[in-house]
């Protein structure tokens, strides 16, 4: 007799250093169905899925395959059982082609000659039978991470798998893409693939999940129908209390400027054109100001030209009356600026040092760390375990923990941490709730607007249109590397938002008249 479900994972059992990251879990998956897996940051998702995929093995439990105990040792055993995984942090090579990244480990060779135009063809075909658009020829590093992700999917399908992990697929993606994202698992579900999709964002699991089984601190919850829950129903249980899912906050009270930027133009890497093009904005102490846009439009390089990493090619910055234009990071960090960073893995953290390290990156020069050039340790672990109690920063092995090891979610809450914790009168936070769960995204909120009343000028970028109305004063809309309009999100709606970002409207300084 053929089982109901196509996977299931028995009482799973993964230990590493002072945690157990699951404990006794089960998940049962069903033919065709759309399976999501919710939990905090930290809750065991990641890890039940890699035991899934091989990558880890569990000290206990089983797994089974349409009723049968299958051993997975690695990768190979999942491909081989039409297991594929798509990875928070994308396993691409960057120097390769798409076509190789996605050919590699399974070509189809004759006579020891790779058949790369079969390998096309096929690609080719799966490409245009889902609408996965993207330049087979392009190399990796120079597509954007929506057109990435798209080469993890083809590399999936390409491998002929009929259970497809997602592992939070979204959190790099802009809401089009995420929207076209969410056809896509629909599709695959109808022709019979079965879908198993870590999230923590409640709206996609309302919109394409079947059933969702949550997960609290590496200990299985429940398993539930979506058509018999709600969104609050279900943050409840990934939480264990109730959450605020809307922002609580009071007017703004906006006074000194802080930031004053003027006729900022930064150039492209990628294109002759400037990314930044003569941008000018003030930000003042008080309030919190949102720069709104989809992804690509410059606002990674407006950050860059602001925070130091990139050298713009004209404009001018001033930070507190102060001319920061061509200071250095370490130079516009001491006049006052935190940043907490779009990209954690590359301006963020050290990855392969510890946690306590990190909390320390730009102050361990300050009295309280450092005497007569040597680091004062004690002083060092004690602030750390300040910010880990402070800002639940989850770890195996707490200040020493090599941050590596921690999950994406807690690496985000270690730098909020250390950001705002310097008191600096400007903070500039890029994306600061990518891939945080609800119950972290409330905390940061709740922080922002905190420093915001306690006299903080607050630049925010984010690609979430929620966060974009509810957290922010103001909204400036970058497209095109310009400032096209400054709306007030007490009065403008999301649709009005939508038409700035595309493009198709334009206010204020940047005005056009057609």
């Amino acid at each position: 007799m053929q089982s109901d479900y196509i996977i299931e994972m028995l009482n799973i059992r993964k230990e590493f250093p002072g945690i157990v990251a699951n404990d006794n879990i089960t998940l049962q998956l069903r033919r065709g169905e759309i399976h999501a897996l919710l939990g905090e940051n930290g809750a065991g998702k990641s890890t039940l899925m890699s035991v899934l995929f091989g990558l880890y093995q569990p000290e206990a439990g089983v797994i089974k395959k349409n009723g049968e105990i299958v051993k997975i040792n690695n990768p190979n055993d999942a491909t081989a059982l039409h297991i594929g995984m798509v990875h928070q942090h994308f396993k691409l090579v960057d120097v390769f082609s798409v076509l190789d990244n996605i050919i590699l480990g399974a070509e189809d060779t004759k006579m020891g000659f790779l058949q790369r135009k079969t390998a096309r063809q096929k690609v080719q075909a799966l490409s245009e039978k889902y609408k996965l658009s993207v330049d087979l020829d392009a190399k990796v590093e120079d597509i954007t991470v929506g057109m990435q992700q798209r080469v993890e999917i083809l590399k999936m399908l390409y491998r002929d798998n009929e259970i497809l992990i997602f592992d939070e697929p979204t959190a790099v993606l802009t809401p089009q893409e995420i929207d076209e994202l969410m056809e896509i698992m629909r599709s695959f579900a109808k022709e019979g693939k079965s879908i198993l999709f870590i999230t923590h964002k409640l709206n996609e699991i309302m919109a394409v999940a079947d059933r969702c089984t949550v997960l609290r601190k590496g200990k299985y919850v429940g398993t539930v129908d979506i058509k018999d829950t709600n969104k609050q129903e279900l943050s409840n249980m990934m939480v264990g209390r109730p959450v605020q899912l809307q922002v609580q906050k009071g007017p703004a009270h906006p006074g000194e400027v802080v930031l004053d930027v003027q006729d900022l133009t930064v150039p492209s890497k990628t294109s002759k054109k400037n990314a930044v093009n003569h941008v000018s904005f003030q930000i003042r102490a008080g309030e919190i100001v949102c720069i709104a846009g989809i992804d690509g439009n410059g606002q990674t390089e407006l950050v860059y030209g602001l925070t130091g990493l990139e050298k713009a090619s004209s404009g001018h910055i001033t930070l507190c009356g102060h001319d920061i234009s061509h200071g250095s990071v370490r130079k516009r960090s001491e006049a006052g600026m935190s940043h907490i960073p779009e990209d954690r893995h590359k301006h963020g953290l050290v990855l392969d040092d510890t946690l306590e390290n990190n909390l320390v990156l730009q102050t361990f020069e300050d009295p309280r760390f450092q005497h007569m050039g040597f680091i004062r340790k004690d002083a060092v672990r004690q602030y750390a375990e300040k910010i880990i109690d402070q800002y639940d920063v989850r770890s195996g092995q707490g200040p020493v923990t090599v941050t590596r090891s921690m999950s994406g979610g807690n690496q985000q809450k270690a730098i909020i941490g250390r950001e705002l914790d310097r008191e600096n009168p400007l903070l500039v936070a890029v994306q600061p709730t990518r891939g945080l769960d609800v119950g972290a995204i409330e905390y940061i909120h709740k922080q922002l607007i905190a420093q915001r009343d306690a006299g903080k000028a607050v630049l925010l970028v984010s690609l979430e249109l929620d966060e974009v109305m509810n957290v922010s004063d103001r909204i400036l809309v970058m497209y095109e590397g310009e400032i096209v309009g400054e709306l007030d999100p007490k009065t403008t709606t999301v649709q009005e938002l939508g038409l700035y970002m595309a493009g198709a409207k334009r206010s204020g300084k940047g005005e056009r008249h057609e």
